[in-house]
């Protein structure tokens, strides 16, 4: 049964209306029954983002977010059954700091578990970010506190999610720390491992020194940072000096050679020679490498290990010992390199044992002056250093024993796949598959999937434990038995009471890198192994929608592992949106303390009208966004009114009893009501083929730009004769024309503004616009012009009384309109519609160069000069 049509329609209150209709109708669940039957090509599957649970959303999650939603709703009205789940990315490192800072805790393992734990603080009022500032408590208690404050996160995106009007289907949600996600983590990671996908080794680690954990290639961001080069003389067989200059002096220990340019003549004749380090004493090779540059410092570079990037490609190429210095807590750990033996080197470096690297940096600077190695004074530099991404200190190198999953960096082969997996992909736009192209192709390292943390995914392995306690062979669950916890469950043969004894065994505390989680989302989210009947009908999926800023992660990394796994690309698109700029044209994120939250703007303006902001850019493109000035949100606000306030008036003309509005072709005569069916056909048509190559800016502009002629011209010619001031079919003709074109426009503007459109729906029809049809051209033929050229005489009129300044109700006793030959033929077939519109007695026209309206004579103007 269809709604009355409120008095006053409002857009207020629309949100929760039809929010809790949808739910309880179920309007946007996954139908299997009905999928089953129309087979693999009728589903339209989504990999959507599961955002992370950690603190709030921002306005980059609504605008990308509700373009995936776009695709999602005009699939549906398109006939496909969607399959759109939500998933919630929970582990990490994001998730444990908004813990620590939440309820003033850290994490040490070495505690036991305090059953019944309640944390100092909640809320984060009074909590300190410094490790001593906060109260250390077991694993166990630290995990139980993630799992908390991530559900209570969950709830309120979910809440905003649904105040957007996403088209999810909330009965299709997961967590990535949930035991479905473990167990499908778990179970890709001991394939890999079987494969020779996956292994252990000890190599120069990016480290995190706050964190204490390592960092994937993925996770990196340069920062630009002030250092200084300092001038350092070592020495040459002969005792004259060679002169490097460096920004990191504190890593002199550690150098291991000095490298220049194959080419550069200034130190060709030094190649294979030795010199010797200043403090340390430690004779070291002078080698040659493509990568040193001539005009970087003096154009040779001491290589130590590991002071950068640049420095573990030279350590591997040129085969150099390992002499690593700084430990995983950032300080220079206590026993010298082997390399340096003389008292005086040994004295030296026992200076540096235990300082941070800023206080070991100034205490060589200390020593080199004193013995007169360093030249002059530092020169500051500006220049760019690796972070973590999520980390607030420079990244450090050292050796550590990691887990790590082939990526093609190493294997030419598979480098190769993933580049041709790649082109398999229709990236929208199209120049984002470049950024993809480039990422796998600058690939130095495989993927580091071990992390030194608490809350993720446990990596499924135990170590048997020889005579003496020292690990050895691994030890792997069955698939049967996942999820586990190495560090709590009983590796299989073996007794609980055998752990960390000699010939026992020993559970891995390391946990994987949530994107070796996030990388596993169609997966997860389709049911892998546990549910095949839905997999095999959603892999590989329609549509992955994302931020440009992770391609390099969650998009390579999920064609990674479905190559891997089932080698066949996980979706047949890729969408990707732009970022959000501030009005200064910078990227809105949480680091730069420039976020906007979505949730009081919701309220403030409306879910209709931020939709519209968010539709109104193209995949790819950055929207500028001011919350002082939200200039296209109200624009949207604006036209959701219009589309409650222009229905309520349509429906205020009666259905003609004698012409029901599907019988089109037959009731509509009037040759401007034609011209609007077609011209509203050509919309349909291009609004189809942008939403088919998820051009959904391009698709919403044709729209609006047809609907505001439609409110603002068609509306005011045809009133009238919609009163019926003309005969019954002309009325019909409008009447039909009107109710219609309006049927059509609620379609089209249903995936942009789903609440406005789904009330307007419910006045006249039974069920859910969007589960209605996409609409098709209402009439074969094309548009004639008239449209046009009947609105801007319209203009011409309408500026007229203004000039006077009249009313525009004011009658009219007479007008000419000019306009070209080919024009006043159509201007003639639309005489009535605008002589009653204008309130003309006497409309005459005339040919002339263009449309302009002239000779306007005002009955009030006769009038006045009669008196």
């Amino acid at each position: 049964m269809s709604a009355a049509i409120p008095e006053k329609p409002a857009l207020e209150g629309l949100e929760s209306k039809w929010g809790a209709s949808w739910e309880s109708s179920g309007t946007y669940m996954f139908d299997r029954a009905a999928a089953l039957a129309a087979g693999r090509d009728g589903v339209y599957s989504i990999d959507t983002p599961p955002p992370t649970a950690s603190g709030s959303l921002h306005i980059g999650h609504v605008f990308s977010y509700t373009h995936m939603d776009l695709a999602a709703r005009y699939q549906r009205m398109r006939g496909k059954h969607i399959f759109y789940p939500m998933g919630w990315d929970d582990n990490g490192l994001p998730t444990e700091r908004r813990v620590q800072n939440y309820y003033g805790v850290r994490c040490d393992p070495t505690l036991g578990y305090a059953a019944g734990f309640e944390p100092p603080l909640k809320g984060g009022e009074g909590a300190s970010s410094k490790a001593a500032d906060q109260l250390p408590i077991s694993r166990r208690n630290f995990i139980e506190l993630c799992e908390r404050l991530t559900v209570e996160d969950e709830k309120q995106f979910e809440d905003v999610w649904r105040a957007l009007g996403l088209s999810v289907d909330w009965t299709q949600t997961y967590r990535t720390i949930g035991d479905p996600a473990q167990r499908v983590a778990q179970r890709a990671f001991l394939r890999n491992l079987a494969r020779g996908e996956a292994y252990q080794a000890e190599a120069p680690t990016l480290w995190d020194i706050t964190f204490r954990t390592a960092v994937a290639q993925a996770e990196l961001e340069d920062k630009e940072q002030p250092a200084a080069y300092h001038r350092i003389g070592f020495a040459k067989p002969d005792g004259e000096p060679l002169f490097i200059e460096t920004t990191r002096p504190e890593l002199l220990p550690a150098c291991v050679a000095l490298v220049a340019h194959p080419d550069d003549e200034r130190y060709q004749h030094l190649f294979g020679t030795t010199v010797t380090t200043p403090l340390f004493g430690v004779e070291v090779p002078v080698l040659a490498h493509h990568l040193a540059q001539k005009d970087k410092g003096s154009g040779i570079a001491m290589i130590c290990t590991f002071g950068d990037v640049t420095d573990v490609v030279w350590w591997r190429e040129l085969d150099l010992p390992n002499r690593t210095i700084i430990g995983a807590d950032g300080r220079i750990i206590a026993d010298a390199p082997d390399a340096i033996v003389s008292d005086a080197a040994i004295e030296a470096f026992a200076e540096l044992a235990g300082k941070t690297v800023f206080s070991a940096k100034k205490r060589v600077v200390e020593l080199l002056r004193e013995s007169g190695d360093l030249v002059g004074d530092p020169k500051p530099i500006i220049h760019s250093v690796k972070f973590f991404e999520k980390g607030d200190k420079p990244l450090e190198i050292i050796s550590t024993l990691q887990w790590y999953i082939s990526n093609g960096a190493r294997d030419p082969e598979l480098r190769t796949k993933l580049i041709s997996r790649g082109k398999e992909i229709n990236f929208t736009p199209e120049h984002m598959r470049v950024r993809y192209e480039n990422w796998v192709g600058g690939l130095t390292g495989d993927w580091l999937i071990s992390r030194q943390r608490f809350f993720g995914v446990p990596i499924p392995v135990w170590y048997e434990l020889d005579a003496d306690g020292n690990k050895g062979a691994v030890i792997v669950p069955s698939e049967s038995s996942l999820p586990i916890d190495p560090s709590s469950d009983t590796a299989p043969g073996y007794d609980e009471r055998q752990r960390g004894e000699p010939g026992g065994f020993a559970g891995e505390i390391d946990i994987m890198d949530t994107w070796a989680t996030s990388s596993l989302t169609p997966q997860i989210a389709g049911g892998w192994e546990s549910d095949p009947e839905l997999f095999d009908l959603v892999f590989p999926y329609s549509l992955r929608s994302q931020g440009q800023d992770i391609i390099r992660t969650w998009l390579f990394s999920t064609v990674l592992r479905a190559e891997l796994e089932h080698g066949v690309v996980p979706w047949k698109n890729a969408g990707i949106s732009g970022f959000i700029v501030d009005p200064d044209r910078k990227k809105m994120s949480k680091s730069k303390g420039n976020v906007v939250t979505p949730a009081a703007m919701l309220e403030t303006h409306g879910s209709d009208a931020v939709r519209y902001w968010a539709a109104s850019s193209r995949l790819g493109t950055d929207a500028a966004f001011d919350p002082q000035n939200p200039k296209q949100i109200k624009i949207g606000r604006r036209l959701a009114i219009k589309v409650l306030n222009a229905a309520k008036f349509v429906y205020s003309f009666p259905t003609p009893a004698a012409s029901p509005v599907e019988a089109v072709e037959t009731t509509v005569t009037n040759p401007l009501d034609l011209d609007l069916l077609a011209e509203l056909g050509r919309v349909v048509e291009t609004a189809t083929i942008a939403l088919d190559g998820y051009d959904h800016a391009k698709a919403l502009e044709s729209t609006e730009q047809l609907f505001w002629t439609f409110c603002d011209d068609y509306l005011e010619l045809v009133k009238e004769r919609a009163y019926g001031a003309a005969t019954p079919a002309e009325q019909a003709s409008a009447v039909t024309t009107l109710r219609t074109a309006l049927d059509v426009f609620l379609r089209l503007f249903a995936p942009f503004i789903p609440f406005a459109t789904e009330e307007v729906w419910s006045w006249t029809h039974e069920g859910s616009v969007h589960a209605a049809q996409w609409p098709t051209p209402t009439i074969d033929r094309s548009p004639t012009g008239l449209l046009g050229v009947v609105g801007t005489a319209l203009i011409g009129i309408r500026r007229a009384k203004t000039d006077a300044k009249a009313s525009q109700k004011t009658e009219v006793l007479s007008a000419i309109v000019h306009a070209p030959t080919e024009r006043l033929a159509l201007l003639r077939l639309a005489a009535e519609d605008l002589k009653a519109v204008g309130r003309i007695a006497e409309l005459h026209f005339v040919e002339g160069p263009e449309i302009t309206v002239t000779d306007v004579v005002l009955a009030e103007a006769l009038v006045e000069a009669t008196d």
